[in-house]
């Protein structure tokens, strides 16, 4: 029976689901680098939130584990950190089988085969394997040994959860293709998992990548993902970090940590050490560590710099005073740390008060590395809730002094973000003036932001739909590395 007319006849409702806001980029976060065959090139990019989990897949030998710990091992401690492959040299072919269930694993169900075949295409040639007896095997991976030898040109491995293949030759022609069933014998493909329908996507080698071609790569695919950014690797050579270097100052919107162990940095006569090259250069977004003893000290610093929560109060810090544990401090005179200081170059190191620091907390330019991260903040912030404003908007933000307004709020509310957490604060403004602010001026605020009448917009620039130029101006609140105490003495 009929309940009576639908109310929307006379009160028609509609409801508009506003789209979710885009996220910003992952500001703490580091990527590591390394070469260790865990990760193939196919995934590329692991993400971890603990130790365990990189002890877990890498072991406790690995340089990814070793730099990972490190990263770790800082207080506050940071909440994920993302590992990624780099083929340091050419790759071999490989395929993952399905994760097989507790039933699938019982031995019991391959002792039985005596007759086992498949069907497999290794670097373009199709392979076909039967005769495979399992009866004497005694674990998995005595089946997966027994495959081994019988196929020849490929390898297969027990993981302890599935079945891994992987070509004998590596390189661009190094291929496989899914395993299916022969055309006699017992069919073991599915068993194995390595099927279309159960396996994952047949990952082909490559030739090898030079650390700068990877990280274009990682930066191409997964930008966003990642801030901070070093090689669990200690046999980079100059040339690569320098290649890297570049690319990563080219970029704007990463970090790239370098760790030397080279005693030449603390030469005040040599000029051809890394710090020395990066100086050189005045790059902003690479940082330079200097460790006698390990390799990978860098990890450390990267580790305790991606831990400021931007949207909390007063949490941006500087890294000068700071902690490295796991790092043991250099001990030395002070014409090295001035030869450090000169090549912009940080270190670890003890002082005679029985404590140690990270001393400078600077980029190869002299800009201290604090102010460069929190700028990219700022920038992604604003650029970000800009976006956000135009792409939530269930109409429009018009082209007139109105519209424009919005967007000078957004953009002052990012400026209010920056006072509350510590970046900007209220003080004198050195540079060139523009609207209402002029050299000399005190900025009240810490900010201004001035957005031009639209009035005075380009034909051009309106029919294009472009916004006005906005303009900010934004005090930083800087950090107090050094102090001067004068004390006159009265009799």
């Amino acid at each position: 029976m009929a309940n009576g007319l639908p109310v929307s006849r006379l009160i028609n409702v509609t409801i508009n689901m506003s789209p979710l806001a885009a996220q910003g980029a992952s500001l703490n976060t580091a990527l590591l680098l390394g070469s260790s065959a865990v990760i193939d090139t196919g995934e590329r990019m692991r993400a971890y939130g603990g130790i365990d989990a990189v002890a877990a897949d890498f072991g406790t030998t690995a340089p990814e584990y070793r730099a990972a710990l490190l990263y770790f091992q800082q207080t506050p401690q940071p909440s994920q950190l993302y590992i990624g492959r780099w083929a340091k040299g050419a790759t071999s072919a490989t395929l993952r089988g399905a994760v097989l269930s507790a039933a699938e694993k019982q031995l019991s169900a391959w002792t039985a085969v005596t007759a086992g075949a498949f069907a497999l295409t290794v670097d373009g040639t199709a392979k076909s394997i039967s005769g495979l007896d399992f009866s004497g095997a005694t674990n998995l991976n005595g089946v997966a040994s027994i495959i081994s030898t019988a196929l020849v040109s490929a390898s297969v491995l027990w993981n302890g959860s599935q079945f891994v293949v992987t070509s004998n030759t590596s390189g661009a022609t190094s291929t496989l293709g899914y395993a299916s069933a022969p055309g006699t014998g017992t069919d073991i493909s599915s068993m194995l998992g390595l099927t279309a329908a159960q396996a994952s996507a047949p990952v082909a080698g490559i030739v090898a990548e030079t650390p700068v071609d990877a990280v274009a790569l990682f930066l191409d695919r997964f930008a966003n993902k990642f801030l901070g950014l070093a090689f669990a690797d200690a046999e980079l050579t100059s040339a690569q970090h320098l290649a890297v270097a570049g690319l990563i100052e080219a970029d704007q919107r990463h970090l790239y940590g370098v760790a030397t162990q080279s005693p030449q940095v603390l030469d005040p006569t040599h000029h051809d050490d890394i710090a020395s090259q990066l100086k050189a250069l005045k790059y902003k977004y690479t940082i330079v560590q200097f460790s006698s003893a390990n390799p990978y000290a860098v990890a450390s610093l990267l580790g305790r710099m991606l831990t400021v929560n931007f949207n909390a109060n007063n949490t941006t810090i500087t890294l000068m005073y700071k902690q490295e544990p796991g790092i043991v401090a250099e001990t030395m005179t002070s014409s090295q740390a001035d030869t450090l200081a000169a090549k912009n170059c940080n270190v670890f190191v003890n002082y005679d008060n029985d404590t140690a620091i990270i001393q400078y907390g600077v980029t190869p330019s002299g800009i201290f590395i604090d102010s460069v991260y929190n700028a990219i903040w700022f920038r992604n912030r604003v650029q970000t809730d800009v976006y956000n404003l135009l792409y939530t908007s269930p109409t429009k933000v018009p082209q007139t002094d109105a519209g424009n307004q919005l967007i000078a709020s957004v953009i002052e509310a990012a400026c209010e973000a920056a006072v509350n957490n510590g970046y900007l604060a209220p003080g004198v403004w050195n540079s060139a003036g523009f609207g209402a602010v002029k050299q000399g001026d005190t900025l009240s605020k810490g900010y201004y932001v001035y957005a031009p009448a639209i009035a005075t917009q380009s034909q051009a620039d309106r029919e294009a739909r472009k916004a006005v130029p906005f303009q900010v101006a934004a005090k930083e609140a800087g950090a107090i590395h050094t102090v001067d105490v004068l004390v006159t003495v009265n009799r």
